[in-house]
């Protein structure tokens, strides 16, 4: 394939998401989970004809993919690659200073910048300072991109973590955090301890969202007291 080729199919991906309804619908499904037309529908404030349309033409292009059970039809994102591109596409996106106009909407705010999923690894301040904790300690390598070094994978074993040796996923990856503007771990090592963080419950979901409550057994990732002190003074 031709230079001008690739151009042109590279357009007509982002011509997808160059829509505010369909921008919004892809950002829910950043939580991980599969969602209905009719949720998808009410958080994007559209009918659901018109949400229907804007999900087969996402389906289509190979962004979300389709879970039925029974009459009913959910979408999700179609892998985490996917979700780290746009919590990436997100994070380099001019932002706003958002001012919350009530104390709930800034603790949700507060609480989404702190510590969140993405798709299925660990975003937020607690995501970002999770993976520099890592690399001051040699548990990760940036010399060559990024990769787990033998120290790593001790540390991974030392806690229980067993990281699934999915095909086609890479075993780390740096994903660009949308409110740090800094990288957070993704790959199959990002996701497995995030699994592990929520069983231990070390942190726990937040009922509306990808936002997560850190809880002091946090301190078990080996981040520094003081990081551990912010995160659980901001709780």
């Amino acid at each position: 394939m031709n230079i001008a080729s690739e151009g042109q199919e590279l357009a007509a991906w982002a011509r997808m998401l160059a829509d505010s309804t369909r921008a919004t619908a892809c950002l829910a499904l950043l939580d991980g989970r599969a969602w209905t037309a009719t949720e998808l529908a009410r958080l994007a404030g559209v009918s659901r004809p018109t949400i229907s349309e804007h999900l087969n033409l996402l389906v289509s292009g190979g962004l979300l993919t389709e879970v039925r059970q029974g009459r009913h039809r959910y979408v999700k994102l179609a892998g985490p690659e996917t979700a780290e591109l746009l919590e990436g596409l997100a994070a380099l996106a001019p932002r706003r200073t958002e001012i919350a106009t009530s104390l709930a909407a800034a603790s949700k705010r507060d609480a989404f910048a702190r510590a969140r999923t993405c798709y299925d690894h660990l975003a937020g301040r607690l995501g970002v300072a999770l993976t520099d904790a890592m690399t001051e300690r040699g548990l990760l390598d940036w010399s060559d991109g990024v990769a787990l070094t033998t120290e790593g994978q001790r540390w991974l074993e030392n806690l229980g973590i067993q990281v699934d040796a999915g095909r086609g996923r890479p075993l780390v990856r740096s994903c660009l955090d949308v409110t740090e503007r800094r990288p957070h771990l993704a790959g199959r090592v990002g996701a497995a301890l995030c699994e592990h963080a929520l069983k231990q419950g070390w942190v726990t979901h937040i009922t509306g969202g990808r936002a997560l409550k850190v809880t002091g057994s946090v301190r078990d990732l080996g981040l520094p007291a003081g990081v551990v002190r912010d995160l659980l003074s901001r709780g």
